[in-house]
Order: structure tokens, then C-alpha cells, then sequence
């Protein structure tokens, strides 16, 4: 159990048809005389909840609503819930509860959160941040099976009007620079994405809205880069950084970094070895350099080695490797640990209490630990009791399994109950952009709307 103050997160009608992407995606109500309304738009950001009612409805009628989105990897998430409609004969998501299905109980979002992908183990893929989620969400008579009574389409989009996207293949570093609107300057973030290589943009290109240029960096395994490491370099994530700081639209002195699972050593690297780190966000990462040597200059941090007879298979048949680390403070592992007293930033460490991956909160517990034993400022420390590993942007949905590329590409658990882990993800993206408008820039401008 984490030692921290724990947070709590809590007749006929035409059909017009709009063609996207080569699909006929129906947008108005079919001809039941029921009304499926999405409030205030059908688009939104990915990040940003939306109001669901249904109105037309017989009072008390029974019926299902059903979600339906396909990742940009072709695999199909689904999601249900079964309402019953009240004496008006209508529903609103943010009243009525859901009495069965993928969720239960009044869930505004839980269409989104708790879509599960049919295809096994899937996490759920967006490569491309050009182009929005489509949610196909319909509303089944809950007697005459099959039966659908209304459809609509929500388009969850990434780019906030005005924010410009452009790929940065500069000396070494490569990656995907998010440029506010506007002449700026702005505060300036470098954000890495988690083990398996190539590059993740959404988290980047959402934080971007905010007022924030970001800085998207790659660090194996796309374009040019190395596909398989046995050692990063730092000056590679210093190139990155004074590229970014040398930026006219990005504001001095410092920046920021955001990070998740393995990238979070790299991050704590970063700010305790680098110049121009003004904050870090380390989102379950590990006190200790992990996987491959970490080289700078003349110094080699070794990496922490993992032992494999401490995996364990679970009744589903999945792997369980929470206890694959050593402990970073035995002795003989102490060579591995990052030495984030050398840092001169701010950190929030966001850590889930049932993080399957890796003790988050023991890291955690450890590097507050020693800061303070530093004569440093005390790290915020944020933890969610029952989230998962991958916590990501709100309504992403919650990854209880998936292939880990460290585990030779093997399923294992990643932790987490669907509902806490939603919560979580909503309130820790609350507090990313506070975070870094207290340590980057007191004066941010009015965030951009889609």
C-alpha cells in the first residue's frame, strides 16, 4: 500500500448520410419517432465529454445502447448499456443509470471508457491524429432483438482549430512538433510515449490545445531510428530538448516533460543530467534505468535486470510480471538508480495503486524519498488506488491486457477496475496542464476550442 495521501478521483424522418473515410455513417434518427441526441455537437475532442439523450421513447420502455469504434489498426472496440426510460420516455446518460451491460450505474461516459476491443488483448491504436475517432452509437429496442431505433455518430477529433502539426526530422531527433495558434511564445514540453518503439502523438497533440508547443519525440524504432536498442544515449534527448528551447514560439527559460512507463526513467534522466527542465511529469515510471544501458558522455547507468523466474501465469492464461524488477535499493542494484537530487525541476509523479506492469508506488515512494533526503522541494504525488498501468488521455479506454514488448511480445496484465481507472484518467488530465501552467508559465492563454 502506497504511503501517500491518496486523492480520491470520482414516422418516417430522411436519413441524411454523410460519407467518411468510405463509410456512410447515418447522422440523423431513424423513422421509430426516437431521437438519439448528442450534446452539445456530434464533435468534440477525444478528451472532452459529451451529453447523451434519448427522447421519444414509450414510458418505462426498455432499451440498449450500443458503441461501436474502429482503431486505426482495423480492430473493433464495442460497449453496451441497458436503460429504461422514464414517465417522459427519456434517457439522459447524465441521470438515468445503466442497469447492465459494459458498465453499470449513472455513467455519463461509459459508452467510451468502457469499450472493449473484439479482437483480444487490443490496445486501443491512433497513428494518425489528422483524422477523428468515429463512435457509432445506436439505440436497440431492448424486446425486438435487432431492432435499431436511432444512430448518430460522435467525431472525437484530436487538432484543435489553429493547432499546426509538423514532423520534425532535425539532426538526429525525430518526431512531430504541435504549434499553437498564435505568434507565442509558449511554454515548451517534450513528450515520450512508452516501451514498443515508434511514435504516439495523441497525448502530445492533445496537451498541445492547452497553449502548450510539444514536442512528440520518437526514440526507437521509427523512421530511421534504430529498431531494436541495447543502449540509449542521452545526448540524443539533449538534441531534443535544445531544439525545442532554440524555438521562437516556445517561451524561456525551461520546459517540461511528460512520460509514461519507460520513458519515465528517461525523463527523470533528462532533468537530472540535462539543462533547460523546468518540470517533469513522470507517470508510472520506475525510479531505476530499466531495459538498456543509459549512456551520456563518459557515464554508463547500467540497467536494472529483470528476473524472469518471477513471472507468474494467471487462471486467464496471462502473464503477471509485477515482480520481475529487484528491488532498486538492494545493494548490489543501486548503480541502476537515477540520481534525480542532480535535478533543479519540479516533478508530479502520478502513480495507479494496481499498476500490474511495475510497483509504481514503491518508485515513487523512493524518489520522493530522496529528494527530500537531498534538501530538495517534495514532489507532488498523486496516487489512484485501483488504476491501471497505461494511464492515458479521459475516455481512452482502460487496457486491462496487451502484448508487452519487453515480455518478447507476450499478454500480460496491466491492472486496473475499468471504472477507477476512467476516474483517474480524467482527474490526472486535469492536473498535466495545471502542472505545467504553475512551473512553465503563469500567464497562459485562453485554451483553443475544436
Amino acid at each position: 500500500m502506497c504511503a501517500f495521501r491518496i486523492i480520491n478521483t470520482r414516422s418516417i424522418r430522411p436519413v441524411t448520410l454523410v460519407f467518411s473515410k468510405g463509410i456512410f455513417r447515418p447522422s440523423a434518427n431513424m423513422s421509430s419517432g426516437v431521437h438519439l441526441r448528442l450534446l452539445p455537437s456530434s464533435k468534440c475532442l477525444f478528451n472532452e465529454p459529451i451529453r447523451i439523450k434519448i427522447e421519444g421513447l414509450s414510458p418505462g420502455q426498455s432499451v440498449e445502447l450500443r458503441a461501436r469504434l474502429t482503431d486505426d489498426k482495423s480492430v473493433t472496440f464495442k460497449s453496451s448499456g441497458t436503460y429504461r426510460a422514464d414517465p417522459r420516455g427519456e434517457i439522459d446518460l447524465d441521470n438515468h443509470p445503466s442497469l447492465g451491460g459494459s458498465y453499470s450505474g449513472v455513467e455519463p461516459m461509459g459508452l467510451f471508457w468502457s469499450l472493449i476491443p473484439e479482437t483480444p488483448h487490443e490496445k486501443l491504436w491512433k497513428r494518425d491524429v489528422l483524422s477523428p475517432c468515429f463512435v457509432d452509437i445506436e439505440v436497440h429496442d431492448g424486446v425486438r432483438q435487432g431492432h435499431v431505433l436511432a444512430r448518430e455518430t460522435n467525431e472525437r477529433g484530436f487538432m484543435a482549430e489553429g493547432l499546426r502539426r509538423i514532423p520534425v526530422k532535425e539532426g538526429r531527433i525525430r518526431g512531430t512538433l504541435f504549434l499553437p495558434p498564435g505568434p507565442g511564445p509558449f511554454p515548451g514540453i517534450v513528450q515520450m510515449h512508452t516501451l514498443g518503439g515508434g511514435l504516439s502523438e495523441v497525448n502530445g497533440c492533445l496537451l498541445a490545445n492547452h497553449g502548450f508547443v510539444v514536442l512528440s519525440l520518437a526514440f526507437y524504432s521509427y523512421q530511421d531510428l534504430p529498431k531494436n536498442v541495447k543502449k540509449f544515449d542521452l545526448e540524443y534527448f539533449e538534441e531534443a530538448i535544445m531544439f525545442l528551447r532554440t524555438l521562437p514560439e516556445v517561451k524561456a527559460p525551461g520546459v517540461g516533460i511528460l512520460s509514461i512507463s519507460k520513458s519515465g526513467d528517461l525523463a527523470l534522466s533528462m532533468a537530472s543530467f540535462l539543462s533547460g527542465v523546468s518540470a517533469t511529469v513522470c507517470v508510472n515510471g520506475c525510479s531505476a534505468n530499466v531495459m538498456v544501458p543509459l549512456h551520456y558522455r563518459d557515464m554508463v547507468i547500467p540497467s536494472l535486470r529483470t528476473d524472469l523466474n518471477k513471472v507468474r501465469t494467471t487462471e486467464s492464461g496471462v502473464l503477471d510480471v509485477s515482480d520481475v524488477l529487484p528491488d532498486p535499493m538492494a545493494p548490489e542494484n543501486q548503480a541502476c538508480l537515477i540520481p534525480i537530487e542532480r535535478a533543479n525541476c519540479k516533478f508530479l509523479f502520478a502513480v495507479s495503486g494496481d499498476d500490474g506492469n511495475w510497483k509504481s508506488c514503491y518508485y515513487a515512494e523512493q524518489m520522493t524519498k530522496r529528494l527530500k533526503d537531498h534538501g530538495k522541494d517534495n514532489p507532488e504525488v498523486v496516487v489512484y488506488p485501483k488504476a491501471g498501468h497505461f494511464l492515458e488521455v479521459p475516455y481512452m479506454p482502460h487496457c486491462a491486457t496487451s502484448r508487452h514488448a519487453a515480455a518478447g511480445n507476450a499478454v500480460v496484465a496491466f491492472g486496473g477496475d475499468p471504472k477507477a481507472h476512467a476516474e483517474a484518467q480524467v482527474d490526472l488530465w486535469n492536473r498535466i496542464p495545471a502542472f505545467f501552467r504553475k512551473h512553465l508559465d503563469n500567464n497562459m492563454y485562453r485554451e483553443a476550442k475544436l
